[in-house]
């Protein structure tokens, strides 16, 4: 990201884009990156993993190890507390989307 005042600014806007995905399957670190940056997020994974961590401490996400090609990977799913944010963070957003 540019600077720490648009991270801070759009790091609502990752945790939600980041539950979405989880919600609909398990993601994992790179493929979020890319998918953040198709959507004007220039993210490393110095950024991205720091985040995918506090979201799993903070009872958002779970993960899970799998095997792929031989090589670990760890899928990042949505919990039932993650899809509850969600929900009530579209609400909230839709309600200021109207207002502004």
């Amino acid at each position: 990201m540019k600077s720490k005042l648009e991270r801070r600014m759009f790091l609502g806007f990752i945790y939600i884009h980041i539950l979405h995905h989880a919600l609909e399957a398990p993601i994992y670190g790179s493929w979020m990156i890319e998918e953040l940056r198709s959507h004007g997020y220039d993210m490393s994974a110095g950024t991205l993993y720091p985040i995918l961590h506090r979201m799993e401490e903070e009872g958002l996400l779970e993960t899970e190890k799998v095997t792929v090609k031989g090589h670990q990977r760890i899928h990042y799913n949505c919990t039932d507390f993650g899809a509850q944010m969600l929900k009530e963070s579209k609400r909230k957003l839709a309600e200021l989307l109207n207002e502004i």
